[in-house]
C-alpha cells in the first residue's frame, strides 16, 4: 500500500485533485467527510461538541449547524483547540480503519487539510500540496461557498502558511488557474506503489548535474521519514548532494546510525514499508582504516533517487562520510576540483548503467584526497 498525504489551504481546490486521483483508481480517505461522520446526530462526538460550545450549534432538526460551530470554534485559538481535541482522536481512529480496509496494492490518498499543522508529513510515502493564491481562495470561499469574507480570512489565517506547506511538499500543484494535470503524478504513484509492494529499488543511471538548490529541503523531508521508520535514530545527509554548490548525481545519500549490524537488520522491514527496499550487506573500506560492515537500502520512489547507508555510529566508515562531506563544504578549492573530476568522468562514462566504472575511475582522486581530509579533521579537533 502506498500512503499519499494530500493537503492544501481551504479553497485551494484540494478536493478537486482528490477527485481526479480517485477517478484514476486511488482510494481516497477524506478527513473532512470523516469529520462530519464523527459528529453525526446521536454520536458521542456531537454530544461533546454541544457540551463544549452550547446548544445553539445545533440546527432545529438536531444536526450540527456547521456555520454556527465554525463561528465559535475559530473565534480563538483556545476554542479551536477544544474542537480539535474532540474530533481529532475520533477522526484518527476512523482513518486508520479505512486505510486498513484498503487493498494491499492500493494507492491511498489521505485528503487532510491539517497535515502540516499536525506535523504528519513524515508518515506518508509522498506529500502532495495543492496551492492557490490567497485572493483566488477567498474568491472561491465567498463566491462558491457563500462564506462571509471576514470569516474566510479568519479561516485562512488559522491554517499553515504557504511556506510551511512548501517545506513538506514532495509535489506542488498550482491550482490558482486551470485545474492541474495529475497524469504524471498518477504514473509516479503507480510505479512507486508497485516498487514498495515488491521491494524494488527505483532504477535509472543518474548523471552528474549542476547543484540543485532544492536538494537540502528534499533531504530534510526524506530524513524525517527515515528517522520515523527507524524509531528516531540519527540520520545524516551525506554525499555530494549534501555539499552546497557541488555538482552531483541527482541521488540523495543518507546514513542512518545503528548500534550494530543486528540493529540494522532489525530495521529492514520498517524501512522497506517506508519506501526504502533492502539492497544487501556491503563492506566499506574507509581510507586505510580497515573493513567495516554496513547495510544498504535505496528509495522506491521513481521521482526521487535515494541511497541509505546503515552504519555503526562512530565507526570509521561513519566518520569518513561526515569528514569528507564537511571538508568539501569547508574547502572551496577542493570542492571545485572535485566537481571538475565528477563532470569529466560523467561524460566519459555516460553509458555506465550501474556507475561502477565511474566510481572506479574516481578512486585515484579519492585516495589522494584522504590525507587532505585527515588534515582537515585534525585541524577541527585541535
Amino acid at each position: 500500500m502506498l500512503r499519499v498525504g494530500l493537503t492544501g489551504g481551504i479553497g485551494s481546490g484540494k478536493s478537486t485533485v482528490a477527485r481526479l486521483l480517485a477517478e484514476r483508481g486511488a482510494v481516497v480517505v477524506d478527513a473532512d467527510k470523516l469529520a462530519r461522520e464523527v459528529l453525526e446526530p446521536g454520536s458521542e462526538g456531537l454530544a461533546e461538541v454541544v457540551e463544549a460550545f452550547g446548544e445553539d450549534v445545533l440546527a432545529a432538526d438536531g444536526t450540527l449547524d456547521r456555520a454556527a460551530l465554525a463561528a465559535k470554534a475559530f473565534a480563538s485559538e483556545e476554542s479551536r483547540q477544544t474542537l480539535n481535541g474532540i474530533t481529532h482522536p475520533r477522526i484518527g481512529a476512523l482513518t486508520a480503519q479505512r486505510m486498513a480496509e484498503a487493498p494491499e496494492d492500493a494507492i491511498v490518498v489521505h485528503d487532510i487539510p491539517l497535515l502540516v499543522e499536525r506535523d504528519m508529513a513524515a508518515a506518508y510515502h509522498l506529500v502532495v500540496v495543492v496551492y492557490a493564491d490567497t485572493e483566488t481562495r477567498l474568491g472561491r470561499l465567498v463566491g462558491s461557498r457563500g462564506m462571509d469574507r471576514a470569516d474566510a480570512e479568519k479561516r485562512i489565517a488559522a491554517q499553515a502558511t504557504d511556506e510551511q506547506r512548501r517545506a513538506v511538499a514532495d509535489v506542488w500543484l498550482d491550482n490558482s488557474g486551470e485545474v492541474p494535470d495529475v497524469s504524471a503524478l498518477w504514473d509516479r504513484l503507480v510505479a512507486f506503489e508497485k516498487n514498495v509492494r515488491t521491494r524494488t529499488v527505483a532504477g535509472g543511471a543518474p548523471v552528474v548535474v549542476a547543484y540543485d538548490e532544492t536538494w537540502p529541503a528534499q533531504a530534510r523531508r526524506i530524513a524525517r521519514r527515515i528517522a520515523l521508520a527507524a524509531g528516531g535514530r540519527r540520520v545524516e545527509h551525506i554525499g555530494s548532494t549534501s555539499v552546497p554548490g557541488l555538482a552531483a548525481k541527482d541521488v540523495l545519500d543518507f546514513q542512518l546510525a545503528v548500534e550494530d549490524m543486528d540493529a540494522a537488520d532489525s530495521l529492514r522491514g520498517a524501512l522497506e514499508q517506508a519506501g526504502f527496499p533492502y539492497m544487501g550487506p556491503y563492506v566499506d573500506t574507509p581510507r586505510g582504516e580497515g573493513n567495516w560492515d554496513k547495510r544498504l537500502h535505496a528509495g522506491a520512489d521513481p521521482g526521487r533517487r535515494v541511497h541509505l547507508h546503515l552504519r555503526v555510529e562512530g565507526a570509521a566508515n561513519w566518520r569518513w562520510a561526515l569528514d569528507f562531506r564537511d571538508w568539501l563544504r569547508h574547502d572551496d578549492a577542493a570542492r571545485e576540483e572535485y566537481a571538475k573530476i565528477k563532470l569529466g568522468l560523467s561524460e566519459r562514462f555516460a553509458a555506465d548503467a550501474d556507475g561502477a566504472a565511474y566510481s572506479e575511475a574516481k578512486e585515484p582522486w579519492m585516495a589522494a584526497a584522504a590525507a587532505r581530509v585527515e588534515a582537515y579533521r585534525g585541524g577541527q579537533a585541535s
